[in-house]
């Protein structure tokens, strides 16, 4: 836990990351949110005023959630105190709480509490903090990077500020590395443009992933004093991709992925597929969500989509990882160039829709089952058409509920087989017209 009354010295020691070395003490060395600290931006007026109130730094790793809010403190000359809901609990909290009361009543100093990874904290745990933010104890500052509307108590979350911060541009990332470089290397080391501009995309926007990477490659380069592509591949080994498996950022990949499939673009959808797996996702949940497309976004448009993507499981199992991911692939493949229909989808959601208004209505007793003597003499099964004896195999008769008001849940679309569905669909009513 780190109480600062005054400036940090901890980011220039020696034997600290060099993620913590390179870590900006002004909002003049802060590289990029140029959305949320240029001129005349909310938290840029409230910095440079002094009237900085409780909020929530809500972004992906790396993005400078944790710089900014020590810059804010040394910027209001209010005492810092960091702790992480990961670690901090209700009992670290009273405290911080009160030595805050006593540093504002007896020397008229601030606090600031950096709650890193605020998502962590449980609901009891979050109400903590609500008297103590609603009258001025302890300005708190939260960072997630999850989405705080789910994530953060409504009643906490009403009395913050959120914003938003967005995962360095390559250019950004670009300057970071490039003074780390300068100061940790100096004349000592090439960087070849080559691996900056490598090291700048496939950090994701994340500059402690891209520091660290450098700080290893460099380790690396000792003997050749040459940091290339290769060097940097070798430091970099498989970079973990921004994607968690709980979060909203898995929520978002996946829904890209769908959304790609219904727009009928394969190539999107592949992206988003090995982005996930990359992500280390297991590829049976993305079979399921294949599964599901087939019949939500395909349906009868092409009735052999699902039939592939249930191929494509047992072509899974049977080979496993990593060949068999390639059939849940074509079957991806498949369903985003097969022609579309959500009809299936609507007539689900219809007679739901209808179920729920109408209720239970009982079974027309014309085609109930009659297996028993008191059955037949109570009227079940009476007056049923069986369809094989009638006129081009079709009765015509009514087998809703009395009462039901929508009759139609099922409309074909215009796309590939449902084209030859409707005509059926119409011929059918034609001849129901006709009894």
């Amino acid at each position: 836990m780190a109480d600062l009354f005054e400036p940090d010295t901890t980011s220039g020691h020696s034997q600290a990351p060099l993620a913590e070395r390179m870590r900006p003490t002004t909002l003049n060395d802060f590289l990029g949110q140029e959305h949320l600290l240029g001129p005349g931006c909310a938290l840029r007026t409230a910095i440079d005023s002094d009237t900085v109130s409780s909020m929530v730094f809500w972004g992906p790793p790396g993005t400078g959630k944790t710089t900014l809010a020590h810059i804010i403190a040394k910027k209001t000359g209010a005492r810092f105190i960091a702790i992480s809901a990961v670690s901090a609990g209700l009992k670290d909290v009273k405290q911080i709480v009160e030595d805050a009361r006593e540093a504002l009543k007896y020397y008229q100093k601030k606090t600031i509490l950096f709650l890193d990874e605020i998502h962590r904290f449980n609901k009891a745990q979050q109400d903590a903090f609500l008297p103590h933010v609603e009258n001025g104890t302890i300005t708190l500052i939260g960072a997630t990077t999850e989405n705080p509307s789910f994530e953060i108590n409504a009643a906490l979350l009403s009395r913050m500020h959120v914003f938003v911060l967005k995962p360095l541009e390559p250019e950004q990332m670009c300057g970071i590395v490039s003074r780390a470089f300068e100061q940790e290397a100096g004349k000592a080391y090439v960087f070849e443009n080559e691996a900056l501009d490598f090291l700048a995309r496939m950090s994701a926007g994340d500059a402690r992933f891209a520091l660290n990477t450098l700080e290893t490659a460099l380790a690396l380069a000792k003997k050749g004093g040459i940091v290339s592509k290769p060097v940097i591949e070798e430091a970099m080994q498989k970079k973990a991709f921004l994607y968690d498996h709980d979060g909203e950022e898995h929520f978002n990949t996946i829904s890209a992925m769908h959304k790609a499939v219904r727009g009928s673009d394969p190539q999107a959808a592949l992206y988003y597929f090995y982005r996930m797996l990359e992500g280390g996702e297991d590829p049976m949940y993305l079979m399921r969500r294949i599964i599901r497309m087939a019949s939500e976004d395909i349906g009868l448009a092409d009735p052999s989509a699902l039939t592939l993507c249930i191929s494509a499981k047992e072509a899974y199992h049977m080979l496993g990882i990593p060949e068999g991911v390639l059939a849940i692939a074509e079957a991806l493949v498949y369903l985003a160039l097969a022609p579309k229909s959500n009809a299936v989808y609507l007539a689900e959601k219809a007679a739901k829709s209808e179920i729920k208004q109408s209720g239970p209505l009982p079974v027309p007793l014309h085609i109930r089952n009659a297996p028993t003597g008191l059955m037949k003499d109570l009227g079940y099964g009476n007056g049923y058409k069986y369809d094989h004896d009638e006129e081009h195999a079709f009765s015509g008769q009514d087998y809703f509920p009395e009462g039901v008001r929508k009759r139609e849940y099922y409309t074909p679309g215009k796309q590939g087989y449902e084209a030859e569905l409707a005509k059926r669909i119409e011929y059918f009513k034609k001849l129901r017209e006709q009894k």
